[in-house]
């Protein structure tokens, strides 16, 4: 294994634990998760592999075959600088519960893509932590742990979502999760029996999260939940009646969270009656109200997702936080040509980088390699 031998070779012994947490796609349920709301991701085939040592102190030391081909010595934890935030962000959250480590990295998430490469980052580690120490973690409280994380060190504001489908996924299902009660249920996505493909459309516009436009968003969400009186915008039921009450911005966002929310239940419904056929609407509505009420789309993102529906995808929207990042087309088995040649010649109409397909399937979630 690639990342063992560069634990070695850095660190001069063999890991004591190695583990691997996917990224992931949502297939629907935008924005929603820190409105208490509902989500549907899947793991996706790729992650972060983390081999883990303990040591006898508190120093980590870090290694990335994706970054350096030296391992960067953190002591004070307010020295951590770009990726490895997010690592020693775990650490920070355990606190006392562990010393520090050595630990070497391997990932083939593509970052910036919008599938959660700082996710699986969070998940693989704690992972690691929580079965070198006996830590007695459920694979919930890992998630938490890698969202406290992300919230509280690296300082980006998002929800549960992104860690709780790198821990809890499994192969071949989605992952139904009321992010209030954090109750779950995995949900059969099997497109391969019904002829169909989930094509992620990177666009190689880079993603970037912490603070700016997301934050932006997040608090329009929570200024409007008060004026409605409410603890989230999940929790308003009469639509019609908040919209009255609400003005510019704020009123477009609760459309979107709200409707969001309805699509989510109504593509479960699809699903459970075997409809898997018919879910592309709900994938295009998504996509519309992201761009247009939630205002977090961008050019290259409406041009895959157009793209994508002229050459013969059944539904399609941008995919993870937007400005950039991945759309996820639904397509069947013989439009899978014509519908990456229909995106490609968009962007090279107009000049812009080609863009990269991923097909993707539902995947394990976070799991010990050795």
């Amino acid at each position: 294994m690639r990342v063992v031998e560069a634990f070695r070779s850095a660190f001069g012994a063999d890991p004591a634990t190695v583990w691997h947490a996917p990224g992931r796609v949502n297939l629907i349920g935008e924005h929603t998760d820190y409105n208490d709301g509902f989500v549907l991701p899947f793991a996706v085939p790729w992650g972060v592999t983390a081999a883990v040592s303990p040591r006898g102190d508190r120093t980590i030391r870090l290694l990335s075959l994706q970054s350096s081909p030296d391992p960067v010595t953190i002591a004070d934890p307010g020295d951590a600088q770009g990726w490895a935030r997010y690592v020693v962000g775990v650490f920070a959250m355990l606190g006392d519960q562990v010393p520090g480590a050595d630990i070497a990295i391997d990932g083939d998430v593509p970052q910036g893509a919008g599938l959660s490469s700082s996710a699986a980052l969070e998940v693989s580690v704690a992972s690691a932590l929580n079965d070198l120490h006996a830590l007695g973690m459920t694979p919930m409280e890992v998630a938490l742990l890698g969202r406290r994380a992300e919230n509280d060190f690296v300082g980006m504001p998002c929800g549960i979502m992104d860690q709780a489908a790198s821990a809890l996924c499994e192969e071949g299902c989605a992952l139904f999760l009321d992010c209030r009660s954090l109750g779950h249920r995995r949900v059969p996505l099997d497109l391969a029996a019904h002829g169909l493909r989930l094509l992620v459309i990177d666009t190689r516009v880079h993603h970037e999260h912490a603070g700016g436009e997301y934050s932006k968003r997040r608090a329009e969400c929570e200024s409007a939940a008060r004026k409605l009186g409410v603890a989230a915008l999940r929790d308003v039921t009469d639509l019609a009646g908040a919209l009255d009450r609400l003005q510019g911005a704020e009123r477009r966002r609760v459309m979107h969270v709200v409707t969001e929310n309805h699509r989510v239940e109504a593509l479960i419904g699809l699903l459970r009656a075997g409809a898997v056929t018919e879910i592309g609407a709900l994938l295009n509505a998504s996509h519309l109200s992201l761009r247009d009420q939630y205002e977090v789309s961008s050019p290259e993102l409406d041009v895959a997702v157009e793209a994508s529906l002229r050459g013969g995808a059944r539904g399609a929207r941008m995919t993870g936080g937007g400005f950039g990042g991945s759309a996820i087309a639904l397509v069947a088995e013989d439009r899978l040509e014509s519908v990456q040649r229909s995106v490609s010649d968009a962007y090279a109409a107009r000049s812009w980088q080609p863009p990269r397909f991923l097909p993707a399937v539902p995947s394990p979630g976070a799991r010990r390699l050795s």
